[in-house]
C-alpha cells in the first residue's frame, strides 16, 4: 500500500472510531470531506484471529472468489474485493464465489459497486444491485438483514417462489428472515450492531460516499 493510500485507509478508520472516541474528529471530518482515493484490494485491516482458506490472514493479502475468511472470538477483519468493501464481525464465517457472497454464521457490513451480486445466507437468498448492508445470523432459524440503502430482492427459503423486493435509502426496513413454520417468514426489527460512520469508512476505502452522505441523519452513530 502506497502512502496516500495508507493514510486514506487511517483516515477511514478514524471516521468508524477504530482508534477510539477522539478519532473521529473535527480534522477528520474535513480531510474526508476533501475527497478519497481508492485502496488497492486486499486485506486492509486485522485485529485477533482471521483466517483466509484456514490459515492466517495477513495484512495486503490478495482475495478472490473461493476464499473463505474466518474471524475469532474478538477479532475483525476489513477487506477490498473489487468494487466492494467488507467489515466482517468477530465469530464471523463467509464464503465468496463469483458475484456471490455467502455468510455462513456471524455478521458483516458490505458496501457493493454497480452490477448484480447474490447475497446467500443460511434461510435466504438475495439479490442485490450497488447497494449496502448488513447481515447478522443470530440463531439456526433467524438471519438479521439491514439494506441500508439500495434494492434487494429476498426470497426467504420459508416461502419458496415468494420474493419480496426491499428498497430503502437510509436504514429503513431491517428484518428478521425466519425459518421457522411458527414465526413470518419476514418481520420489522431495529436497526442494531452497525453505523454510518462504518458505511462511510467502507464507501471511503473503494472511493466512493454513500448516497446518505450530507443529508440529516437518523441517528444511528454517524
Amino acid at each position: 500500500m502506497n502512502t496516500r493510500a495508507r493514510r486514506q485507509l487511517l483516515k477511514a478508520l478514524a471516521a468508524a472510531g477504530a482508534f477510539g472516541p477522539a478519532g473521529f474528529s473535527g480534522l477528520i471530518r474535513e480531510a474526508l470531506a476533501a475527497g478519497t482515493t481508492p485502496v488497492a484490494p486486499g486485506m486492509h485491516k486485522i485485529r485477533g484471529t482471521v483466517t483466509v482458506n484456514g490459515q492466517p490472514a495477513r495484512e495486503g493479502q490478495l482475495l478472490r472468489p473461493g476464499d473463505t475468511i474466518a474471524t475469532g472470538p474478538k477479532s475483525e477483519a476489513i477487506y477490498v474485493i473489487g468494487q466492494d468493501a467488507y467489515l466482517q464481525r468477530d465469530r464471523t464465517t463467509v464464503a465468496f464465489a463469483a458475484n456471490v457472497m455467502r455468510v455462513i454464521t456471524g455478521g458483516i457490513l458490505s458496501v457493493f459497486g454497480k452490477g448484480e451480486k447474490k447475497l446467500e445466507i443460511p434461510n435466504a437468498t438475495i439479490g442485490i444491485r450497488g447497494t449496502g448492508c448488513y447481515i447478522e445470523t443470530q440463531d439456526e432459524k433467524t438471519v438479521y438483514f439491514c439494506l441500508c440503502y439500495g434494492v434487494a430482492d429476498v426470497a426467504p427459503v420459508a416461502d419458496p417462489g415468494v420474493v419480496e423486493r426491499i428498497e430503502t435509502t437510509h436504514h429503513d426496513h431491517p428484518v428478521l428472515i425466519h425459518n421457522d413454520s411458527a414465526m413470518p417468514s419476514m418481520a420489522p426489527a431495529q436497526v442494531v450492531n452497525h453505523t454510518d460512520r462504518e458505511l462511510v469508512m467502507l464507501e471511503n476505502l473503494v472511493g466512493r460516499w454513500p448516497p446518505f452522505y450530507g443529508k440529516a441523519s437518523a441517528g444511528y452513530g454517524y
